[in-house]
């Protein structure tokens, strides 16, 4: 995992804020300055909590566990799912399904249908229907697929979730609150931090400064990946020595009661 570095934080413009009006006062801890009205935000403070949050991420990688990240905003959207894809983890980057996590079996049921409607697309008999009615399990397909295709193969409620825009998401940032599910976000000045479990203060509005945080979470989390799966290798090869050495110790104990049968005296028969 790389580390953030001051001069790339600035040069993405992590550090600019809001204007002054539009603040949330529980941001002052994290805000440098003002200047000319805008407020600048303390990129040290940036640097320690994205650490703090990209080693909690690692661990959370690290044992199995799935982060859902959240962006439905234009400037980070495509920035998202290009660099989640990378470490295999879900993402909604078109409008939040209300209910997803308050409600998550009704969304298991949206994917079923989307699985199902696959293997109907994929019969045989699927083209000896009529033409409307291919036209329609393929727009319903679509329309699944493009609300919850990045979640098809979340099978259970997510470890955390990663939002960038907590304004923006706050039906998200609501429902993983109820469901006591840690949260993690990108904080503006005209957000409320208290809200997020590890809040990472940085501009949520520039799709450089959400792609430089974002590369630093997705890169502690591929370290928590490897490692889990040096974990297992580690695993794998402790079991094959202990089966070794099991089988190692009940061979000499056999040799041994082999060796005890040949060395006992015989009887002699009495005359």
């Amino acid at each position: 995992m790389t580390e953030l570095k001051f001069e790339e934080l600035l040069e993405a413009g992590c550090h600019f804020g809001h204007l002054k009006r539009k603040w949330n006062p529980k941001m002052a801890p994290y805000i440098f300055k003002e200047h000319n009205g805008i407020h600048v935000i303390d990129l040290q403070k940036t640097i320690a909590k994205a650490d703090e949050a990209a080693a909690a991420l690692k661990q959370i990688a690290r044992s199995g566990k799935k982060v859902l990240f959240v962006a439905t905003k234009k400037q980070a959207k495509d920035v998202v799912a290009e660099m989640v894809k990378t470490v295999d983890m879900p993402f909604v980057t078109e409008r939040w399904p209300g209910g997803m996590l308050t409600n998550f079996q009704t969304i298991r049921k949206a994917v079923k249908k989307m699985n199902a409607l696959d293997q109907m697309m994929h019969d045989k008999d699927f083209n000896n229907i009529s033409k409307r009615e291919r036209l329609q399990v393929q727009r319903e397909r679509a329309k699944l697929d493009k609300n919850l295709g990045s979640i098809a193969d979340l099978t259970r409620l997510p470890s955390a979730l990663f939002v960038i825009d907590i304004n923006k998401e706050h039906i998200a940032v609501a429902e993983a609150r109820r469901l006591n599910i840690p949260t993690f976000a990108l904080v503006d000045t005209n957000t409320n931090p208290d809200l997020i479990d590890f809040p990472i203060p940085a501009n949520d509005d520039a799709s450089k400064s959400i792609a430089a945080i974002l590369k630093h979470m997705v890169e502690a989390i591929q370290e928590g990946l490897n490692e889990r799966m040096l974990d297992k290798e580690n695993n794998v090869a402790v079991e094959e020595e202990v089966e070794e050495e099991v089988e190692a110790t009940e061979e000499e104990s056999k040799n041994d009661r082999e060796e005890g049968r040949q060395r006992r005296p015989r009887r002699k028969n009495n005359q």
